[in-house]
């Protein structure tokens, strides 16, 4: 069997999303370890037998990349509110293990007067490791998953400049430092950070003189999408006197190559008014500052913020009642995360639309590797199957970051139906399944003369059992065939995988 889709994958899969998706080396080495850690597949791992998706599956899910096996076992025992409480502390989560994994990607953890001295490819390839090893291992997935969305909200453009040298600090000391605590302390961070100086011409304004015009591409976008949101009542004029408050921002050469600093003689220190309210002459560096401040505590901020919040974990047409308590932690809290966080995740709404969102391409990539309890160091195949399918991190243009929306990713089907077949056959060099582990541990140490075994193989991976149609394609495909068979278990895991009720969460 070939990675390749078959003629036959396609017309079980084709079957099944006609009625169900909506149109518009070292690695071993690793494994061994987490084996004996206890981070490895369990003995024993059970199977929901709901017709519905399992709360804690969905919780898992889209709170973070998927359950790793025996993850649902443990939220269970642990309890659902408990765990969300968990996550919000993730500094008191042991992730020894997933440091293991993810040490030796060296740039990561440098100055960026240091990274200079790397290849970009190689900056490149340990940023977009890191970022898929940690999701894919960490056992602070909530983390994870507001990474990956501050990754979006606040996106740089690797390729443009030196960004793809300055990013990994970013990365560190604005997103990972903040993605679960204060809004402002994200904005202010990434206002004055240097990746985000370069990729959006911060580090070119300056005041031009009493008619000259500064720099505005950043003050734009910070209240566009940053901030406010493109309806949420700011006006030319007030972009005009943010890029005025952003002056004088620039990057040191030489030692200190890469970091940011405030040059006083190049600021246009005078008096602004930015959405009706003034900004003192005289502040200078403080004027960034009091921007921030501005603009984070405006009300469209908050509902802007909120919205983001609940397309990106329950629905990309957010509910209006949720998205206004969200909106009302926000502003009760002065921008604090988590209460919108608990918001979310212990509302209704979440529980109520499991299984209508269709995963993007990383969150599909990683749900295969984790639902697989896969061994990988995430090499160079791996991440290719990402860039064929248009997500490679930090690979996004333009600064809306990548799309939340099903549509843009529908043309991304054919690759990752390759990517769950090749993953499943051990044909993905640097990532490795045991799938006789897994099946085992489900409960099927054997699946010959097992007639239930492609429902129990399904409701492992989706979190509820089939429907009849779904049972029928996967019983048909079946029958006849020696499940025992390394090939054709793959291949019937590979399906599953492929289909619609995996791929949406």
């Amino acid at each position: 069997m070939t990675s390749k889709i078959t003629r036959r994958n396609f017309l079980a899969i084709g079957g099944l999303i006609g009625c169900a998706l909506p149109f518009g080396g070292c690695s071993n080495l690793n494994g061994v370890i987490a084996d004996r850690l206890g981070a490895g597949i369990p003995k024993k791992v059970s199977v929901t037998d709901g017709a519905e998706i399992d709360p804690v599956f969905n919780l898992l899910s889209r709170a973070g990349f998927g359950p790793w096996p025996g993850d649902v076992e443990r939220v269970r025992e642990q309890g659902v509110k408990a765990w969300i409480e968990e996550q919000l502390e993730p500094d008191k989560i042991d992730d020894k293990i997933c440091d293991f994994r993810t040490r030796r990607f060296e740039s990561i953890f440098l100055d960026p007067g240091t990274c200079y001295e790397f290849k970009r490819e190689a900056l490149r390839k340990d940023l977009c490791r890191y970022h898929l090893l940690r999701s894919v291992y960490s056992k602070r997935q909530l983390l994870e998953s507001m990474v990956e969305f501050f990754s979006d909200h606040f996106n740089i453009y690797i390729e443009k400049g030196d960004c793809i040298y300055l990013k990994a600090t970013d990365d560190r000391s604005v997103i990972r430092k903040n993605a679960l605590g204060r809004f402002r302390d994200l904005v202010i961070g990434s206002a004055t950070s240097p990746a985000m100086l370069v990729y959006l011409d911060g580090k070119e304004n300056r005041k031009e003189g009493p008619h000259g015009i500064p720099n505005e591409n950043y003050a734009r976008e910070l209240l566009e999408l940053h901030t406010l949101g493109v309806d949420g009542g700011y006006s030319q004029k007030d972009v005009y006197e943010a890029a005025r408050c952003l002056t004088g921002w620039r990057l040191h050469s030489g030692s200190n190559r890469g970091t940011a600093y405030f040059d006083a003689a190049l600021h246009d220190d005078g008096e602004k008014v930015v959405l009706g309210k003034k900004i003192p002459s005289g502040a200078g560096k403080k004027d960034v500052e009091m921007l921030v401040d501005i603009t984070c505590n405006h009300p469209s901020t908050a509902k802007h913020i909120a919205k983001k919040l609940v397309a990106h974990f329950v629905s990309e047409e957010p509910p209006a009642g949720l998205t206004k308590r969200v909106a009302k932690r926000f502003s009760e809290s002065g921008g604090q995360i988590k209460p919108m966080l608990r918001e979310i995740l212990n509302s209704f709404e979440f529980n109520a639309s499991a299984g209508t969102k269709l995963k993007r391409p990383f969150q599909y990539v990683v749900s295969c590797l984790r639902a697989t309890g896969a061994d990988t160091m995430a090499g160079d195949p791996v991440l290719e199957f990402l860039t064929r399918m248009g997500h490679g991190p930090f690979q996004y243009p333009t600064p809306d970051g990548y799309p939340t929306e099903a549509n843009p990713w529908l043309g991304t089907l054919l690759w990752r139906w390759n990517f769950a077949f090749a993953l499943c056959s051990n044909e993905v060099d640097s990532a490795n399944v045991t799938l006789d582990s897994l099946c085992s541990a489900i409960g099927l140490e054997s699946l010959h003369g097992t007639q239930n075994a492609p429902d129990i193989l399904f409701a492992y991976f989706a979190g509820r059992r089939p429907s009849q149609d779904e049972s029928k394609t996967f019983r048909q495909y079946a029958a006849h065939r020696d499940l025992n068979d390394e090939k054709v278990r793959a291949e019937l895991i590979g399906l599953i995988l492929s289909s619609p009720a995996f791929q949406k969460v």
